[in-house]
C-alpha cells in the first residue's frame, strides 16, 4: 500500500499542475491559430498551421508596447509605495495593543466591505478636482490606496509570527531599535515582503475597472484597456491578436515572479537560520 502512495501523490500533483497550466497552454495555442481555425467547430490544442502574424498584429495595433510601459510604471511605483507604507504600519499594527490596533484593524476590514462600483464615482470627482483624473500618477495613487489595506493585513500576519523574544534579546545585547529592526526583524520578514510585493504588482498590472473609468487619453491607456480594444463595437472579437496580446501581457508578471522568487527563497533561509 505504501508503495502505491508515492506514485499516487506524484500523479495527483501532475494532474493539479495540468489543471492550472491548461488555460495558459490553450491561450498560447490560440495565439498561433488563424481566425478560420479559431472559429471552426473542430477543437484541437495544437494548431493545424502556425500563424505568427497574430503577434505582429497585436504589437502593431492599438499601441500595445506603449500601454505595457504605462502598466509597468504604474505597477512598479504602486508596489514600491505599498511596501514603503505597509512595512512600518504593519509592524505598529502587530506590536501595539489597545485602541491603535483596534482602529487599524477596523479601517482594514471596513475598506474591504465597500465594492469598487460604490467608490468609483466620488473617487473620479475628487481626482478631477485636483487635476489627476486622466493621469498615470493619479491611477498609481488609486492602485496604492486600493491595495494597501490587504497588503497591510498580509504583512502584519508575518510580523506577528516573529517572536518578540528575538527583539528583546537583541535589545539586551545593546542593539538599538533600528538595529533590531534592520538585523533581526527585516530579514525574517523578507518572505512576507516578497509575497506582498507580488500581490501588489499583480493587482496593479491586471487592474481594469479603475483604469477604464479614470483614463480617457489613449496615450495614458494601460495594458488591460488596450487589450479590451481588440473587442469591436459590435462585439466582434479578434481572437488571434487578442490571445497573442494576452500572452505578451503575461510575460512581465512571470519575469517579476522569477526575480522575487529568489528573494523569497533567500528570506526563508535567513528566517530558518535566525529562528
Amino acid at each position: 500500500m505504501r508503495a502505491l502512495l508515492r506514485p499516487a501523490q506524484y500523479l495527483a500533483l501532475a494532474a493539479y499542475i495540468l489543471f492550472l497550466g491548461f488555460p495558459l497552454l490553450w491561450l498560447i495555442s490560440a495565439s498561433v491559430k488563424s481566425s478560420g481555425e479559431l472559429n471552426s467547430l473542430t477543437v484541437s490544442l495544437l494548431p493545424q498551421q502556425w500563424h505568427w502574424d497574430n503577434y505582429s498584429e497585436a504589437l502593431d495595433r492599438q499601441g500595445l508596447i506603449h500601454s505595457a510601459g504605462n502598466s509597468l510604471v504604474v505597477a512598479l511605483v504602486s508596489t514600491a509605495l505599498v511596501i514603503v507604507i505597509a512595512l512600518p504600519a504593519s509592524y505598529v499594527l502587530a506590536r501595539l495593543k489597545g485602541k491603535v490596533r483596534a482602529a487599524g484593524v477596523g479601517w482594514i476590514l471596513t475598506s474591504q466591505v465597500f465594492p469598487v462600483v460604490l467608490v468609483i464615482l466620488p473617487l473620479f470627482l475628487i481626482l478631477r478636482t485636483i487635476g489627476l483624473a486622466d493621469n498615470l500618477f493619479g491611477l498609481t495613487l488609486v492602485h496604492t490606496t486600493y491595495t494597501l489595506p490587504f497588503a497591510l493585513w498580509m504583512l502584519q500576519g508575518y510580523v506577528t509570527a516573529i517572536p518578540v523574544d528575538l527583539e528583546e534579546a537583541g535589545a539586551m545585547d545593546g542593539a538599538g531599535r533600528w538595529t533590531v529592526l534592520r538585523a533581526i526583524v527585516f530579514p525574517l520578514l523578507m518572505p512576507g515582503i516578497v509575497a506582498t510585493a507580488m500581490f501588489a504588482f499583480v493587482s496593479s498590472w491586471n487592474e481594469f475597472f479603475f483604469a477604464l473609468v479614470l483614463l480617457q487619453s489613449p496615450e495614458n491607456y494601460t495594458l488591460p484597456i488596450t487589450l479590451n480594444m481588440f473587442i469591436g463595437g459590435e462585439g466582434k472579437v479578434s481572437l488571434g491578436p487578442l490571445a497573442a496580446g494576452a500572452v505578451l501581457a503575461a510575460i512581465p508578471s512571470i519575469v517579476f515572479f522569477t526575480i522575487l522568487r529568489r528573494k523569497l527563497t533567500s528570506g526563508l533561509m535567513a528566517g530558518a537560520v535566525k529562528g
